[in-house]
């Protein structure tokens, strides 16, 4: 399996709205968050991070190709999937319909690598 990891800001301000958007992940969202992770091929696990500059977001996805999964994050046409776009890009700013140009995170280290 092939690991992806991104890191994404918190803006200022907006930790608690974050927080709302895993519990409905977590809870009454829950069913349509796995079915999407699925059809992906993928396995999503988010972290936060608090620093001095602020919180982070650690999402990481294993899979076939996560890359490809991320990049198609935004594609779907369903109301879940329609719904999560909205929250990252209230949130993070971030577009998922458009992901961000340039190159994907790059692994630096792998204790498992052959």
């Amino acid at each position: 399996m092939a690991l992806f990891a991104m890191a994404v800001p918190i803006p200022a301000g907006k930790t608690e709205a974050w927080r709302g958007f895993m519990n409905e992940l977590k809870g009454s969202r829950r069913a349509g968050f796995a079915a999407s992770r699925r059809a992906l091929g993928v396995r999503e696990r988010t972290f936060i991070q608090s620093t001095p500059m602020g919180d982070m977001v650690i999402v990481t996805l294993e899979g076939p190709n996560p890359v490809a999964a991320f990049r198609n994050f935004g594609q779907g046409s369903d109301s879940f999937t329609r719904w999560f776009v909205e929250q990252v890009k209230e949130i993070h700013g971030l577009d998922l319909t458009a992901p961000p140009a340039g190159p994907m995170p790059e692994m630096v280290i792998d204790s498992h690598a052959d």
